[in-house]
């Protein structure tokens, strides 16, 4: 098992390498070459090479692991995640378009605000 690393603490960019050379890590246990890959999904190789280094689009990065036949790690990385029974019934059948600041009690308008 590999160490556990505080993703919090890592930058973006950081992250985004990881990821890349994840992908990487991929395609050589898959034994494809990066020509391969490139040409499969009509991109250069040195896109292929920005995306391992964590400078792509998702587009690029999706299509990569189609290529090597990895496509149920997207539900990994970024699981689908249902609405509560409860949250549902408070849509009744509406699907939620955006959501909503909560105030907290400090945020409350005053009555200086209000120009009383």
């Amino acid at each position: 098992m590999t160490n556990p690393k505080n993703r919090y603490a890592m930058t973006d960019a950081a992250m985004a390498k990881e990821l890349g050379q994840r992908l990487e890590q991929m395609r050589l246990e898959a034994n494809v070459p990066q020509k391969a890959i490139a040409d499969e999904l009509g991109i250069s190789e040195g896109t292929y090479r920005h995306a391992i280094n964590g400078k792509a689009k998702f587009e690029v990065i999706i299509g990569i692991l189609r290529v090597l036949g990895k496509l149920e790690n997207v539900d990994n990385f970024l699981p689908e995640l249902p609405f509560s029974p409860i949250e549902l019934l408070k849509l009744d059948g509406k699907k939620r378009q955006r959501a909503v600041l909560k105030r907290t009690l400090d945020t409350q308008p005053t009555e200086d605000d209000l120009n009383w």
